[in-house]
């Protein structure tokens, strides 16, 4: 692969406010891999060898629960530090990161994150701020999953895919990688029926177009007001 380009590693979040001495030292020590469509970075049980940033396209992460259900924790879109394992005080990579689309992925041997956080400051700031946020939003996702209906669920997990995601498009706002009814299930906490029926619904009153791993918002104000109505709960 062609050497990293400084400006665009700096304009990750990850990296942001980092003097240039630090970003060379992190960029020393990076390797970019590619990652094709459908591959995984890591699997769920694996040693966690390496941590990473996303540069380029898009993965799903996902995990195996003991009663063999899979799970999507999260997607994981440019600028996004995974594979954190250290950071949990874990060995081992608690889930599976998958491509959805061809991506390219900066990678750092585990053995350097203490260092990491030691001798960059603006870097630990940002990686507590990127947990804080994923805290958050777990515990707005297990909020969701106790106290809302389906749809109220779906709503709230196409919206903060069109929130990561989205792009304008003639007609509306495009989730900008493909996602499958089944994606959208498990991070809803549903069933791919349940999502299918929702979604049809929502077609046939002009809210969405779906296709076969497709999902354009016609009408984002419509959709905001689904997921914020009250008197959802079960």
């Amino acid at each position: 692969m062609p050497p990293l380009d400084r400006s665009l590693i700096q304009s990750l979040p990850v990296f942001s406010a980092m003097d240039d001495v630090e970003l060379d030292d992190v960029i020393s020590r990076a390797t970019a891999l590619r990652i094709p469509k459908g591959a995984a970075v890591f699997e769920q049980g694996e040693t966690a060898k390496a941590f990473y940033v996303l540069l380029n396209g898009r993965l799903k992460v996902m995990k195996l629960t003991p009663d063999g259900q899979q799970v999507v924790i999260r997607f994981v879109v440019p600028g996004d530090i995974y594979g954190i394992a250290k950071a949990l005080n874990r060995e081992d990579y608690p889930a599976t990161a998958t491509a959805l689309v061809d991506s390219v992925t900066l990678a750092w041997d585990m053995a350097v994150w203490d260092e990491f956080m030691d001798r960059h400051p603006a870097f630990a700031r940002n990686v507590m701020r990127m947990l804080g946020r994923r805290i958050e939003e777990a515990h707005t996702r297990l909020k969701e999953m106790a106290t809302q209906d389906v749809e109220h669920r779906v709503a709230h997990a196409v919206l903060r895919l069109v929130s990561q995601s989205g792009r304008n498009v003639e007609g509306g706002v495009l989730v900008d990688f493909p996602v499958t009814r089944q994606e959208i299930a498990e991070v809803s906490g549903t069933t791919m029926h349940s999502v299918s029926r929702v979604l049809s619904a929502w077609e046939n009153a002009g809210l969405v177009v779906v296709g076969r791993q497709k999902v354009i918002v016609c009408d984002l104000e419509r959709l905001s007001r689904i997921a914020e109505e009250t008197g959802c709960e079960r």
